[in-house]
């Protein structure tokens, strides 16, 4: 069996890029392609791919906007493409759907490609269970931000308050956190995944299981062993990346055009 697959993209290099990677998989069929949101929503409503690679940022119609018109009960089997977003990884992790960063690897491109062709090898048409998933998406991205922007941490018996845009970089300490603000630091008693999803996604980046960075502050990123960065900031504080948050990292230190 072979799979028809629609490739959306305004930028025509990443749609090249995306159908030679998928022309080296002996599974996949029919290729088209639409380079906008607009061509996009013509072709899921003339033809019937089993798969769609989704281009989020695109001008006048996003993908969202895509899915938004045509629905997601109706939208095939769907991997999002995106550039660095930290608040749209967020969602697209929250609601466990595929996504693939730009610039797309050759190794990250066949994992999210085999997890599609499992899910459309066990299920034909699109299952009320991913449907779901990306009306929760949807309704995630549509849900205001409200991010901190100051703490009250409590230190020798009185209350200090720290603006958030101050932290340079953030310790998980057990139940605690710990907050870098260059030479000083308080802790502050919250678990460290709890205090994320209360800071502004595109300020501060989780890069390892226990540390989140403000991106400001990063003055250097140096790839080190085994995918993961050095990572320099603005103190002159020196940390270290997890393997597991290499892409973010790659692509943060890609520039956006």
């Amino acid at each position: 069996m072979t799979w028809s697959v629609l490739i959306v993209d305004d930028e025509p290099l990443a749609r090249e890029g995306l159908r030679l990677l998928l022309a080296a998989d002996p599974e996949i069929g029919e290729m088209r392609e639409a380079k906008n949101g607009c061509e996009a929503v013509a072709a899921l409503r003339t033809t019937r791919p089993d798969l769609v690679l989704l281009d989020v940022q695109m001008p006048e119609m996003d993908g969202f906007a895509v899915v938004r018109e045509i629905g997601a009960d109706h939208m095939p089997a769907v991997v999002f493409v995106t550039a660095y977003d930290q608040y749209a990884l967020r969602a697209f992790e929250i609601n466990a759907l595929d996504y693939l960063l730009k610039p797309v690897t050759r190794e990250r491109f066949a994992q999210a490609l085999a997890r599609a062709k499992n899910r459309l090898a066990a299920q034909p048409a699109p299952a009320d269970g991913t449907s779901r998933q990306i009306l929760s998406l949807l309704e995630t991205l549509a849900a205001p931000r409200r991010a901190l922007k100051r703490l009250a941490v409590r230190t020798a018996g009185k209350t200090v308050f720290v603006d958030v845009a101050d932290v340079e970089w953030i310790e998980a300490a057990e139940n605690y956190v710990k907050l870098h603000l260059g030479r000083t630091s308080h802790l502050l008693l919250v678990p460290l995944g709890t205090l994320e999803e209360s800071l502004d996604p595109e300020v501060f980046l989780r890069v390892h299981r226990s540390i989140i960075v403000n991106v400001g502050r990063i003055t250097e990123l140096e790839p080190a062993l085994h995918g993961e960065y050095a990572i320099t900031l603005a103190s002159g504080a020196r940390l270290r990346s997890g393997r597991t948050y290499h892409e973010k990292l790659k692509a943060l230190a890609a520039n956006p055009f």
